[in-house]
């Protein structure tokens, strides 16, 4: 953690002084399970498990806001106590459902050895890719051809997400869970571009601790955003054991 230990001590002590008040929310891949070369090989570590069941005793509310669908999400983190919003938000969008056949039809088109096809959306893996450079090439094209088939592409860490043109990420998705439980403090984590979406959703709270779980894959632009940086899922473990 590049914050001195007072400084980090003064964002987090309001949330442990009020924890009946406050929420836990956390991105899975990157943040509680480290980055693995196959995604469904992904798992949380048995003590992190332990220190969520612990924060789930203690605060008002701790989610996980994922990629992932939730059933999956839940099966990785491993903790059923938790509460889980999958695909970006998109789980939380009714509309969503409308596109779900479309995108599925999309995702028939598409010759791509790692493909992930989830009940909203599309990830192509390129993780395991033996020419990225290459890969990347072929994945523009893909996103160019979604756009015009009326999807939205995002890139991420090692992937391309396709997903239904609805106004859903993980910022709606934390705006919602909060305003549901009436909460204004919180704290989230996230390692991606996505997870900006949710750092602003915390921007007209009462109390907000955004944190960046850092990597050399990840974009600098979550880190510059973060209000606390941790080098990877086994330094984030710390932070959830000092809440």
């Amino acid at each position: 953690m590049p914050l001195a230990d007072t400084t980090l001590e003064a964002l987090l002590e309001p949330l442990r002084r009020d924890p009946e008040r406050s929420a836990v929310l956390l991105d899975v891949d990157g943040v509680l399970a480290p980055i693995v070369d196959v995604a469904a090989d992904a798992r949380v570590p048995d003590e992190t498990r332990t220190a969520l069941r612990r924060l789930h005793g203690r605060y008002a509310l701790v989610a996980c806001v994922t990629g992932r669908p939730a059933p999956e999400a839940e099966r990785i983190v491993g903790v059923p106590e938790l509460e889980y919003v999958g695909e970006h938000g998109l789980e939380l969008a009714p509309e969503a459902a409308e596109w779900r056949e479309r995108v599925h039809a999309f995702a028939a088109t598409l010759d791509w050895d790692d493909l992930e096809v989830k009940p909203l959306s599309v990830t192509l893996h390129y993780r395991r890719a033996p020419d990225e450079a290459a890969a990347l090439r072929r994945l523009e094209a893909v996103a160019a051809t979604a756009a015009a088939a009326g999807l939205v592409p995002r890139f991420g860490r090692k992937v391309l997400e396709l997903r239904p043109p609805v106004a859903a990420h993980k910022g709606t998705a934390v705006r919602a869970l909060l305003e549901r439980d009436g909460l204004r403090r919180a704290l989230y984590a996230g390692d991606d571009s996505t997870d900006l979406d949710a750092f602003g959703a915390l921007d007209d709270l009462e109390l907000a601790v955004r944190v960046a779980v850092a990597s050399a894959e990840g974009p600098a632009e979550l880190r510059r955003a973060a209000d606390v940086v941790v080098d990877g899922p086994a330094a984030m473990l710390e932070l959830l054991r000092s809440l």
